[in-house]
């Protein structure tokens, strides 16, 4: 509860039990067994910061938080704790709340475009070991200069085979890009598109300023992601988050100290974010954690142990709630011992016994002062939200999702010209191109194909010119023969012969009388 500019969130036996506003973004811990009461502080913590003017972002796992909006309701139970506790002028009343979801079906869409995911990120979302991660890195490296925009999964998948079909072009640039690790990639998209993965993909994607609003009368809003189908798909789950927290880190601008923060995220099962978290992802989640408070966000990691958050994140938790926890064996009373020495002891009482000792609602705790000190460990109990607890009706879920100022503008999903559309097309000109060059060879083969067949029947006609004069010269030559051996020829030839020789011996005859003549004269 919001009250004298600090954020009371329970009462000890002589003290009250408060977050010091400047130092909220110094990032926080709530944890407790199953039934604890982590729920309830975790929604006293969020309703004073709306009340204070900063917005919140958390997650609704069981879709009991989304009561946040309507009035709270007195009970017999929670009207004993506010005696105990001294509290007069409790309101019960409900807050500004914006309703989100991944899947669009219980608040406003929640989406982004691939490429403003980080790919280490998406790499954990998609389960892909060092080798495939790599692989990934390339093909965004290779979409970014080629000006192909990776907005949606159909984008990615086509960008994956268009560097796997012109692997040969890049490796010597980029390095070896298998075949066999692009198909893991595209079976690990084929399963997060089957979880409902791709919902989380497109565009519009979401304004983190749309998460930064204040409503007219000065509240922050409390926005609740619907996370209860999302929470079924664990990794989807946690590297949703974490692109939340590393988008958030990026896009807000250094602010230095504030009097409070600009907007306070709760990461509920947050042991969720850590489990096998490869080392690289951690060294940036803790990175961020570090420097992320600088920009005026707080971080408020709520789980059951601990134990279930790393130690290097662990130490950059200056306001810590821890419920009660359980020593069932010996590791979990080993648990509990390290989670009471990380508190600075009070005097007052055993803070490993206590902590087993705690009831429902009941929490030790320790927050920083304004000198950003933690102070000693105090116990106490914790108020009751001044908001509903419970789910919230269907029709007034709607009601409210149609008065938001966000309605129709994250409803209609745009999918514009991007990768898809680009190399589509691209392939279909090559394909285009392939069929014309393809057709003219063809074409070409089949004009050379004619050309020499006209050849061959040139050569053929010719040839058979020159059998047919050859023919009938060998008609006539036979003839020839034919004639010269036939009676009548050889009775001719005799003829002619017997002609030539009475000619030739008449002649004689006639030459010896004409000489015989001359001579007498004489």
């Amino acid at each position: 509860m919001y009250i004298d500019n600090k954020i009371l969130m329970g009462k000890s036996e002589n003290e009250e039990l408060f977050i010091v506003p400047s130092m909220a973004n110094r990032h926080g811990l709530i944890t407790g067994a199953s039934g604890s009461g982590k729920t309830i502080t975790l929604k006293v913590m969020a309703e004073s910061f709306s009340s204070m003017g900063v917005p919140v972002f958390l997650a609704d796992i069981k879709g009991d938080l989304a009561g946040t909006c309507m009035p709270g309701e007195a009970s017999e139970k929670v009207s004993q704790r506010l005696a105990n506790l001294g509290i007069e002028n409790f309101e019960f009343k409900g807050f500004p709340t914006v309703f989100w979801d991944v899947f669009g079906r219980n608040g406003h869409p929640i989406r982004t475009p691939i490429q403003s995911v980080d790919t280490v990120i998406l790499s954990r979302m998609l389960g892909l070991n060092e080798t495939q991660a790599g692989v990934l890195a390339i093909v965004f490296r290779i979409a970014r200069e080629n000006n192909y925009e990776i907005i949606d999964t159909k984008d990615l998948r086509l960008v994956l085979q268009y560097v796997a079909e012109n692997a040969k072009d890049y490796t010597i640039q980029y390095g070896n890009v298998a075949a066999q690790s692009v198909g893991t990639i595209q079976r690990a998209l084929l399963k997060l598109e089957e979880q409902g993965g791709d919902y989380l993909f497109g565009e519009p994607g979401i304004d983190m300023n749309d998460l930064l609003k204040i409503n007219e009368n000065g509240m922050g809003n409390i926005n609740i992601l619907h996370a209860v189908e999302l929470y079924q798909k664990p990794d989807l789950y946690a590297t949703f988050l974490l692109w939340i927290l590393s988008t958030l880190n990026s896009t807000l601008p250094e602010v230095g100290d504030m009097d409070k923060p600009k907007v306070v995220f709760f990461f509920d099962e947050a042991h969720l974010l850590f489990n096998e978290i490869p080392s690289d992802m951690l060294d940036k989640v803790i990175q961020i954690v570090k420097l992320i408070r600088s920009k005026g966000v707080g971080l408020y990691f709520i789980s059951q142990s601990p134990a279930d958050i790393p130690n290097e994140i662990l130490a950059q938790l200056g306001n810590k709630v821890q419920h009660t926890l359980r020593a069932y064996t010996p590791q979990d009373q080993k648990v509990i011992k390290a989670v009471a020495d990380s508190y600075r002891t009070n005097p007052a009482f055993n803070t490993e016994e206590a902590i087993m000792a705690l009831g429902t609602g009941e929490a030790v705790v320790s927050f920083l002062n304004e000198k950003g000190e933690p102070n000693i460990v105090n116990k106490g109990t914790i108020l009751p939200p001044q908001s509903m607890m419970g789910a919230l009706d269907d029709s007034m879920r709607l009601m409210i999702i149609n008065r938001s100022e966000f309605k129709g503008k994250y409803d209609t999903t745009v999918d514009r010209e991007s990768a898809y559309e680009i190399i589509s097309k691209n392939m279909e000109e090559a394909k285009a191109q392939a069929e014309q060059e393809k057709q003219e060879k063809e074409n070409a083969k089949l004009e050379e194909q004619q050309r020499k067949e006209e050849e061959r029947l040139k050569k053929e006609e010719e040839k058979a010119k020159k059998e047919e004069e050859r023919a009938r010269k060998e008609a006539e030559k036979e003839a020839e023969k034919k004639r010269k051996n036939s009676w009548g020829y050889k009775v001719e030839k005799q003829a002619g012969r017997t002609a030539n020789s009475a000619l030739n011996s008449l002649g004689r005859k006639v030459i010896n009388e004409l000489f015989k003549s001359f001579f007498k004269k004489k």
